[in-house]
C-alpha cells in the first residue's frame, strides 16, 4: 500500500524535477562558459527553496516546546522529565512524529493520563486545559 506521505513527497520531487528539466541541456552548455555569480544565484535559491520546505514542517509548539526544555536545561542541569500540553498541542505533536517519521511513544501513567516522548521529555495530555496549553517542564518528584 502506498501512503499519503509517500505520494505527497514523491509530488513534490516530481514538481521539482519538472522545472528544472530544462536545465540539463542548458547546464551542459553552461559548464564550456560557467558564469560564477549566476551558478552563487542558483545555489542561494536553491538553498531558501530548501529552507521554506524544512520550515514548513515546523510547528510553533515544537519551538515553544524547546524554549521550555532549555530553560529547565540551564536552571537544573537536564532535560525535564514531563510536560503538560492541551489537546491541540498533543495532536500537532502526533502529526510532527508521523510527517517526520519518528518513532511515537505513546503510554498511559499509572493515574490514567497519555504521555507521548519527545525527545527525552515526556508530553502528558491535559484534556482539561485549553487547546493551545503548554506547561513548564517539572520533573518525577
Amino acid at each position: 500500500m502506498v501512503e499519503r506521505r509517500d505520494v505527497i513527497g514523491g509530488g513534490l520531487a516530481a514538481g521539482l524535477a519538472a522545472a528544472f528539466a530544462g536545465a540539463d541541456v542548458s547546464a551542459q552548455t553552461r559548464r564550456e562558459t560557467s558564469d560564477p555569480i549566476a551558478d552563487m544565484k542558483i545555489a542561494d535559491a536553491i538553498d531558501k527553496l530548501r529552507e521554506s520546505i524544512e520550515r514548513q514542517h515546523e510547528s510553533p509548539e515544537i519551538f515553544q516546546i524547546r524554549a521550555q526544555q532549555r530553560t529547565f536545561l540551564k536552571a537544573n542541569q537536564k532535560f525535564p522529565d514531563y510536560m503538560d500540553v492541551g489537546i491541540d498541542v498533543w495532536e500537532r505533536m502526533h502529526d510532527w512524529h508521523v510527517r517526520n517519521r519518528q518513532p511515537l511513544t505513546i503510554v498511559r501513567t499509572t493515574d490514567g493520563r497519555y504521555g507521548m516522548a519527545f525527545g527525552v521529555t515526556t508530553l502528558l495530555l491535559m484534556p482539561q486545559q485549553v487547546g493551545n496549553y503548554i506547561s513548564w517542564g517539572y520533573d518525577n518528584r
